[in-house]
């Protein structure tokens, strides 16, 4: 048996920042990696898929060149190969450098295996057992294939799969609506693939305003992504030429043949195999680890980082799960996850920074509301660009002044949001934005002109 202060069950976005904390306060650490160092943001998530999605962009706006008075002989042509041998390399790069760092790590030993708890302290991973009295998850999480009709007869893909699909798809049928089936289905679209996506709901990323849903299936539909909605009896079926797709819809055909299916139905965390029955974990009913505001489980030498904890689907937010552990066990300093403000990107072209609450979620609250709304139409640096898809929208309280939530669909959505996310967090009036000065010419700069023509929300 060996024994460390901590052990970190999991090299994703969360475990190597703690080990490099935790050693550099001379803590012995032990990191346990079953697979590939990173996580799945390095690996088959954030890092690999935005490295997709430029190159997408910039075949997309090869076939616009005219647009902007450049001319191009002949058609703009995608190699997928090399489109997927630079997704590659970012990738191998930074994977490469976690595990350089950590392995070079000063008081950090690196274990590679799959780890199992024996006891509420101890670890097994493969012959090795290891012991600390404090352990830390972050074991992440992986795409969801529910038990759905016929899809033991298929072949199918996950984000995962689709990252060694080095040939262009003929027909990519995309099972799921929301944040990653439709970042795919742009990026397979603009590399030259027939789209289609299958969604259950009436309209596509249900969890925002309808307008906002509106928009996005707009932008998609405009660039030839099928979209079918209000499949309510999906199921599956082998075809000599690919899969076939069973859907009841409103409108179309009853079923879609494609050469290949993507699944995009959410993700489950990678709890089952842990042994966390052992340790006295509690998992909630979808598998999650129960944690407090502190990230600590119903073992109190046990914490949950990152996707495995349900409290944040996101790089962001598992990063903040490392900060909020660090500050309190080091730092002395008492942060928790609920001083945390929601906000995350869909990273289709233009993209959607959200933050705080839908304009549907703050009505809930019963508050006297202003809302403020101005299209990217009527912004100069999307006018200049010729890319003005998309608005920019903010909700705010009438009574405190105070900024309920912000969304910005629109060209640089994903940078410009973090103006909102700021005076949120620092818990300012929305007048503090609106009487600043920004920079002319940018998407930012509309932000106060906007706060400055909020009306009452009816």
């Amino acid at each position: 048996m060996k024994s460390f202060d901590a052990i970190i069950v999991g090299a994703g976005q969360a475990g190597p920042s703690l080990a490099g904390r935790l050693t550099a306060a001379g803590w012995t650490v032990a990191l346990v990696e079953r697979k590939d160092f990173g996580g799945t943001c390095v690996n088959t998530g954030c890092m690999p898929t935005k490295t997709l999605v430029a190159s997408a962009y910039a075949a997309h706006l090869a076939r616009r060149a005219a647009d902007y008075g450049v001319v191009l002989d002949g058609p703009v042509g995608v190699d997928m190969k090399a489109v997927h041998a630079r997704a590659r390399k970012v990738t191998l790069d930074a994977r490469s450098n976690i595990e350089k760092w950590l392995r070079g790590m000063k008081g950090c030993t690196v274990v590679q295996g799959h780890a199992r708890f024996e006891g509420p302290n101890t670890l097994r991973v493969g012959d090795e057992v290891l012991t600390a009295p404090r352990i830390f998850l972050n074991v992440g999480g992986r795409a969801n294939a529910p038990d759905m009709p016929g899809l033991d007869q298929i072949e199918y893909l996950t984000n995962v799969g689709m990252m060694a699909v080095e040939t262009l798809p003929r027909h990519l049928v995309i099972v799921g609506g929301s944040y990653i089936g439709l970042e795919f289905a742009q990026m397979y679209r603009r590399f030259g693939a027939e789209v289609t996506v299958v969604e259950m709901g009436p309209r596509l990323i249900g969890r925002e305003d309808p307008e906002i849903s509106d928009a996005v299936r707009e932008i998609l539909e405009a660039e030839g992504v099928n979209i079918r909605l209000n499949a309510e009896c999906i199921s599956f079926s082998p075809r000599e030429e690919g899969v076939c797709v069973h859907v009841t819809c409103q409108d179309g055909a009853p079923q879609v043949v494609g050469s290949h299916v993507l699944l995009a139905i959410g993700r489950k965390p990678n709890t089952d195999d842990l042994g966390l029955d052992k340790a006295g974990v509690e998992l909630d009913k979808r598998g999650y680890v129960v944690v407090d505001d502190t990230l600590r489980t119903s073992n109190p030498g046990v914490w949950a980082m990152g996707d495995c904890n349900g409290r944040g689907a996101f790089t962001h937010t598992a990063y903040n799960d490392f900060e909020i552990i660090a500050a309190n066990l080091l730092d002395d300093d008492p942060r928790k996850v609920s001083d945390r403000i929601t906000c995350y990107g869909l990273f289709i072209d233009p993209p959607l920074g959200r933050v705080g609450m839908t304009e549907a979620e703050a009505r809930a609250t019963g508050r006297p509301l202003l809302v403020g709304r101005r299209p990217m139409t009527r912004v100069g640096r999307a006018v200049e660009k010729g890319e003005t898809q998309g608005f920019m929208k903010v909700v705010v309280d009438a009574e405190t002044q105070a900024v309920l939530g912000a969304a910005i669909l629109g060209l640089n959505g994903d940078e410009a949001i973090h103006g909102m996310i700021d005076v949120m967090y620092a818990k300012a009036p929305y007048t503090v934005v609106q009487r600043a000065v920004h920079i002319h010419p940018t998407v930012s700069e509309l932000v106060p002109t906007m706060l400055g023509e909020l009306k009452p929300l009816e």
